[in-house]
């Protein structure tokens, strides 16, 4: 409220949302009680009990479901706070990181466990960490609904149990090493959303590049060959086998897997945007078009109808996690 949406209005960014449709009791009632989407025989329907033609009601249905979507400025705003957080703790992990032995040598994760002592600066990232995932899972059901809502949900569970586990079984040193690996592409992912708010499109497109590369090469790179490496192997080697082990490495190797479908998505983003030039939109901005629309009416059963419309940008997306479309949005 009182840093990020003086920058935004500052740097221009839209305060308005989308068009909003004008006010109809009937029409209403079926958007919140009945469906969001009506088919050809309601909008047919409706069509004769308020004598409006079926294109008309398919722009205030698609003009009532844009008008839930967050304005630009939120979602600016939305951006700025999370690459403050991310930069923040990223920051924070590195300099506490550089300073223990088990960054370069991950067989000292597990020197003297289960006797390893919790340090205060671990104790604290632990608990900002854990409380960011936290915020993140229960902001998910009051923000506006992504495409990729249910793998965005598996994901913060997975990350949850993987942070409150580890903390429990003190495996908290190769849990910090975790924790940082994954905050350093999320800081250059926001900039990307916060440029791409304010029509920087080529440093949009730069900086989606780099989280592209950054996220690939940390994740489907060092994340298998560092982590995975000393929790599936070096740990068994040092400590043999307990039960805590196997769920830990299950909760990582689900992550791993999330990796490689967000990896993917990620890819298919940069193709388009090296082919076309341009990134695609953020999953929940899309201002549906009126073309998408009209096109579920055959015109020979739609009544006269001469309205035009506008509308920006397709409904499709990669993921909510990115600014791509499927992520997501966007990780």
């Amino acid at each position: 409220r009182f840093i990020a949406k003086p920058c935004a209005l500052g740097l221009k960014v839209q305060a308005n949302g989308p068009q909003k449709a004008q006010p109809n009791a009937i029409l209403e009632k079926v958007f919140t009680a009945i469906t969001k989407h009506p088919d050809e025989k309601r909008l047919e329907g409706l069509s004769k009990q308020l004598d409006w033609d079926v294109r008309s009601i398919q722009r205030w249905f698609r003009q009532r479901r844009n008008q839930e979507k967050p304005s630009t400025l939120t979602k600016f705003c939305e951006s700025m706070w999370r690459f403050t957080f991310y930069l923040y703790i990223f920051t924070y992990g590195v300099r506490f990181l550089k300073k223990t032995p088990w960054l370069w040598n991950t067989r000292q994760c597990w020197n003297g466990y289960p006797y390893q002592p919790l340090m205060p600066d671990l104790h604290y990232y632990y608990i900002v960490e854990l409380s960011f995932y936290w915020s993140l899972m229960f902001s998910q059901f009051i923000d506006i609904k992504r495409k990729d809502f249910g793998i965005m949900f598996t994901h913060h569970i997975v990350t949850v149990t993987l942070i409150t586990f580890s903390y429990v079984t003190n495996l908290t040193r190769v849990g910090t090493l975790t924790l940082c690996l994954h905050d350093a592409a999320d800081v250059v992912l926001e900039a990307a959303k916060m440029a791409n708010y304010c029509k920087c499109q080529k440093l949009s497109d730069l900086l989606f590049l780099t989280f592209a590369i950054v996220f690939i090469v940390s994740r489907l790179g060092i994340y298998p060959l560092w982590i995975l490496n000393t929790t599936l192997f070096e740990l068994y080697e040092a400590l043999g086998n307990f039960p805590a082990l196997w769920v830990f490495n299950v909760l990582l190797v689900v992550l791993q897997i999330l990796h490689c479908f967000w990896s993917y998505l990620i890819i298919k983003a940069a193709y388009k945007a090296i082919s076309k030039g341009k990134v695609a939109k953020d999953d929940r901005s899309d201002i549906e078009s009126s073309s998408d629309e009209e096109e579920t009416v055959p015109r020979s059963k739609t009544p006269h109808s001469t309205i035009t419309t506008n509308g920006t940008g397709g409904a499709n997306g990669t993921n909510g996690y990115l600014t791509g479309g499927t992520c997501s949005e966007e990780h």
